[in-house]
């Protein structure tokens, strides 16, 4: 029988690499935490309309990318960004009646139909939060600050900030007309897409990576020009907030973003370009003030962003968070038997002390099960054999240090537990006291 492989586009990821998937994740957590963000979770399956709502008809991610199905009658499509499901939910249970500013935050899978890259995926999975009830600037420089700063905890280096502003649907609507005037004489020049777009989606035709589009683009109008007092107003504060923070950034006027709900202040990231190459937009995002009125809601203005967690990873230099274990016992007695109960019983005592721990319940020398223990990255052996049997002690092995004594059986699970807390205040110490990598 031929194997069964995964499908194209949604990898596997195996206990070897989810170490550092959880020290990226702990560490966005962390973040949110301290910026006042809670935990959200929405469901992987959505109504179709909500996107096609939400994101917009004429996006690429709508037209092309959605994984859509129907059942008992119903169009349902597998959620391809998390923002529109966050949203929804924040409307269905009438948050805004219990919390005049919201702050949520997610982590999860998501789906798109997209042809596979490096770090790009089918299935793929996204960190991102949305701030619901704040229109004011500040909430926009926070959010900013507070990416920048998570990149730098992770390890990703040269992080560079990218801002626009949209503004809202008069500046929009007055830009369009601007553009597509900019655009008519030059239509034989456009890319199919691009005049395809031209009709529908004429900013998204500024995105084109296609020469011939960037040439026509090249001396249009851009959308700052077309601002209205307030619009200024707002993208000037945003800015402002942005210095006072001490965060770098550059006014980017040609920036637009895939989907079609922003409006006023616009960001993306860019980061480790020689890791990751043309692709190394890391985060992106902004506000969408319209969003929640648009799905049935009050006027609520929102902001919010994305960071799709692969191209993260490798533009990352986090390790892995913790050790597959904190401790490994080692039963090695004549007849086996004896030392593995010891060891079984052990091992239930420790891990109700919540002290993770392996035993080596395979028959197999001492040798074999040092080597395990050190290939579990485990801070301490704890090793059960016939002398340890008739002495009623245990034999700890510090893998680290190098070092080993033996202590009497009813005093090894305090010793163990204050080495291990031990070794973890250390290691936060010197984690704490490195300095960041990655700021601008």
């Amino acid at each position: 029988m031929t194997p069964i492989r995964a499908v194209k586009g949604m990898n596997d990821v195996l206990p070897a690499e989810i170490g550092r998937w959880h020290r990226v994740e702990a560490e966005f957590a962390r973040t949110m935490q301290l910026h006042g963000f809670r935990e959200v979770r929405t469901p992987y399956v959505e109504s179709t309309r909500l996107f096609v709502g939400a994101i917009g008809e004429g996006t690429d991610v709508v037209e092309k990318e959605m994984y859509s199905f129907v059942h008992h009658d119903e169009p349902l499509t597998l959620r391809p960004e998390g923002t529109a499901s966050a949203a929804r939910a924040y409307v269905e249970h009438g948050v805004h009646k219990n919390e005049p500013v919201s702050r949520w935050y997610y982590v999860g899978p998501m789906f798109r139909g997209e042809r596979p890259a490096r770090g790009r995926y089918r299935q793929f999975h996204q960190v991102g939060a949305e701030l619901f009830g704040d229109a004011g600037p500040a909430s926009d420089a926070e959010m900013i600050d507070m990416i920048v700063s998570f990149l730098a905890a992770i390890g990703v280096r040269d992080s560079e900030v990218f801002i626009n502003s949209l503004g809202g649907a008069g500046t929009r609507d007055r830009y369009r007309a601007a553009l597509v005037s900019h655009l008519e004489p030059k239509k034989d020049k456009l890319s199919a897409e691009s005049l395809r777009r031209l009709a529908i989606n004429p900013l998204r035709i500024l995105d084109s990576k296609a020469p011939a589009d960037i040439e026509a683009v090249a001396d249009a109008p851009t959308i700052l020009d077309f601002l209205d007092n307030d619009d200024q107003a707002h993208f000037d504060e945003t800015r402002r907030y942005l210095d006072a923070l001490g965060t770098p950034y550059k006014v980017e006027p040609r920036l637009v973003r895939g989907l079609d709900y922003y409006t006023r202040t616009l960001f993306e990231i860019k980061a480790a370009k020689a890791i990751l190459g043309a692709g190394d937009t890391v985060v992106g995002g902004g506000r969408y003030d319209n969003m929640i009125e648009g799905l049935g809601g009050p006027k609520v203005p929102a902001i919010g962003f994305a960071a799709g967690l692969e191209r993260l990873l490798l533009a990352s230099e986090a390790t892995p968070e913790t050790p597959v274990c904190d401790v490994f016992i080692a039963p090695h007695d004549k007849t086996g038997a004896p030392a593995m109960a010891a060891a079984l019983v052990l091992a239930r005592e420790l891990r109700q002390q919540r002290v993770a721990c392996e035993v080596e319940t395979r028959p197999s020398s001492m040798k074999s099960q040092l080597r395990r223990a050190n290939a579990l990255n485990a801070r301490l052996a704890l090793i059960i054999g016939d002398a340890e049997l008739s002495e009623n002690t245990v034999t700890i092995k510090d893998l680290a240090g190098h070092t080993q004594d033996t202590v009497p059986r009813d005093r090894v699970v305090p010793i163990v537990v204050d080495r291990i807390v031990a070794s973890e205040s250390r290691a936060i110490a010197v984690d704490r006291g490195s300095p960041a990598k990655g700021n601008t």
